[in-house]
């Protein structure tokens, strides 16, 4: 049986899941002391690229015979910068693989469990790096929003939510703001809330963005972020700092229609990225090579 070679940067749910097929064979990084023996280096059938678009990527690119991005933005880019066929060019969106539970019942169990009124809307912030994935943006948007109907939720790790102390004791926001830290159930914080909003500086796909559609939250993000060509025109920040968006917020926070819409639209939406889906649309690509 032939075996179609992959090679990757980041290992991702979508490749854990192809490799254990028995088709895939996974090429491994070259060491130094190959690179030094000048053998000829191997590329993969398909290469899956992420991070930065440097040299070492631009040749894994033009050598293989399909390559594999996350983004239509990360497509052009790639486009863009050399002089590859768009066709062996294949975009396909990070994989959904997380439990879906009434997000009801998720919200009145977190309400009940931090003894704050399950009435308002959540509007939810979380990341990684909150800094650099504009937690300041995110306050300055909350500060000035009318709308009293509205509970806020941060969350990160223990680290980051210390230094977040600091910041937020410059806002008068009382019981409004609560922080948590290293929660241990993530995802049911996306199915609590209702508004996500993420105010970032990052251009990488921010899978937050997506997970947040799959729980049926309303969803705001900047347009230089990979993740943001999922979601409505209406819900793009031009920058971290857009002061339209405070005025969106509010709207749907007046709006119960609007919002409604707006989170069944983009369940909708993310649930055609499940690892399954994404996983049948990767074999189509394979049977073609």
């Amino acid at each position: 049986m032939t075996k179609t070679s992959i090679y990757y940067k980041n290992k991702t749910n979508l490749i854990k899941e192809l490799e254990k097929d028995e088709r895939i064979f996974v090429l491994k990084k070259q060491t130094l002391l190959k690179k030094l023996s000048f053998a000829k280096k191997e590329y993969a059938d398909i290469y899956f690229h992420s991070g930065t678009l440097d040299e070492e990527a631009i040749l894994n690119i033009k050598n293989s015979k399909k390559t594999i991005v996350n983004s239509k933005l990360l497509k052009k880019e790639i486009l863009e910068k050399t002089d590859i066929s768009k066709e062996n060019i294949k975009v396909i969106y990070p994989s959904i693989n997380m439990s879906y539970k009434k997000p009801k019942q998720i919200k009145e169990e977190l309400c009940k469990k931090y003894d704050i009124d399950s009435t308002p809307k959540i509007i939810y912030f979380t990341a990684n790096n909150l800094k650099t994935s504009g937690v300041k943006e995110f306050f300055d948007i909350i500060v000035t929003l009318r709308s009293m109907n509205k509970q806020i939720i941060v969350s990160s790790d223990k680290n980051q939510i210390n230094a977040l102390k600091f910041l937020i004791s410059k806002y008068n926001f009382g019981d409004e703001v609560l922080l948590l830290e290293d929660y241990e159930k993530p995802n049911d914080l996306f199915l609590a809330a209702d508004i996500f909003i993420l105010p970032t500086y990052n251009k990488s796909f921010a899978t937050n963005i997506l997970k947040a559609m799959y729980c049926k939250c309303a969803v705001l993000s900047t347009t230089t972020n990979y993740a943001s060509e999922l979601i409505d025109v209406f819900a793009t920040m031009e920058n971290p700092s857009d002061p339209n968006t405070s005025f969106k917020v509010d709207a749907l926070l007046s709006r119960e229609e609007d919002l409604k819409l707006i989170q069944k639209e983009n369940r909708k939406i993310a649930k055609k990225y499940e690892l399954s889906k994404n996983l049948n649309k990767l074999n189509t690509i394979i049977e073609s090579i």
